[in-house]
């Protein structure tokens, strides 16, 4: 019996960034005629493929702190030809499928620091004063 790895392999890790790159890169052009995708910016903070390498989970944001929710049916739409563009790129037998979904991380990350910013937690955070007479350490 195999046992199963721990977590992503080498190859999904190098494939996943790889991709990550060029739809950057797409993204930044936006060569796509999507009047929802028009203006906005939107960045691509991790890519995580499947086993098989044949499906791509990325995670995207808009610059600017605004929700990407509302653009990701038109991420779906725009998925064929961003696909279509990556394929010579890659040099994979098989493009994978790519499905959109928000990164909640930059989220995550700042409800984090406001919670530790509070005034009960940064007090329990704090050091208490040093006594006259004894060295801080």
């Amino acid at each position: 019996m195999r046992a199963e790895p721990a977590g992503p392999s080498q190859r999904q890790l190098r494939v996943g960034e790889e991709i990550r790159h060029l739809l950057a890169d797409l993204l930044v052009r936006t060569e796509f005629h999507d009047p929802a995708l028009a203006r906005e910016h939107i960045t691509v903070a991790e890519v995580r493929m499947s086993p098989d390498l044949k499906h791509a989970l990325v995670f995207a944001s808009v610059l600017g702190r605004k929700d990407i929710t509302p653009l990701l049916p038109a991420l779906k739409r725009v998925a064929p030809y961003l696909r279509a563009q990556m394929a010579p790129k890659l040099g994979l037998r098989v493009t994978p499928e790519l499905k959109f979904v928000a990164d909640a991380a930059l989220d995550e990350a700042s409800k984090i620091n406001e919670i530790l910013h509070r005034p009960d937690v940064e007090r329990d955070l704090t050091p208490p004063p040093a006594k006259p007479g004894e060295t801080p350490g």
